[in-house]
């Protein structure tokens, strides 16, 4: 009930120390959470963090970007609404997309069936598309942050082909390891 003071508190504690603060208002496993992305709620809750950065940058004498993690499982319209109100307030980057709610390409596997997000592999076309479809929206006024089912170089150039500037690596780093940065940079030479 009080997510954007939740949030705040959490802005004004890491600011002096913060390169950049990635906002997540996606992860599957908070109930309620993702109910952010949507109309009113996501107006309230960047007007807020906009607000609160402005104050805290002339506090601090320095200003610390905000990007806001959002869910691959949004429909193709609510997309459209949370890269406008993006736009709207003047968010430095997004960071697309955390985990999954779908279980599609595991459904027959062991585990499939419990809850929480999904990472990996599963989510790599899914998350590529969030980008592709972001870029078009948000056609090239803010940076997008792509991250999930980066398990390769040729995963990492595909995000950026998509329209990414940056990737994350999560998932594929537990797999492959610090061998995978390197693949990634080779990739995007």
């Amino acid at each position: 009930e009080r997510a954007v003071d939740d949030y705040l508190l959490g802005l004004r504690k890491v600011y002096p120390w913060a390169s950049y603060v990635a906002i997540n208002i996606s992860s599957p496993n908070t109930p309620g959470l993702r109910d952010l992305q949507y109309g009113a709620a996501l107006d309230r809750l960047l007007e807020a963090l906009k607000t609160e950065q402005r104050r805290l940058a002339e506090e601090h004498g320095r200003y610390v970007p905000l990007a806001i993690k959002i869910a691959p499982d949004l429909a193709d319209e609510d997309l459209a609404a949370v890269g406008q109100a993006l736009l709207r307030h003047e968010i430095d980057a997004v960071i697309a997309a955390n985990t999954t709610f779908s279980r599609a390409g595991v459904e027959k596997l062991p585990h499939a069936d419990e809850t929480g997000g999904l990472s990996g592999a599963p989510l790599r076309d899914r998350s590529t598309a969030v980008v592709r479809q972001l870029a078009n929206i948000l056609d090239g006024k803010m940076p997008i942050i792509a991250v999930g089912g980066i398990l390769s170089g040729a995963d990492a150039a595909a995000k950026i082909a998509a329209g990414a500037s940056l990737v994350q690596l999560y998932t594929g780093f537990i797999y492959r390891g610090p061998e995978l940065v390197c693949e990634a940079v080779a990739a995007l030479r």
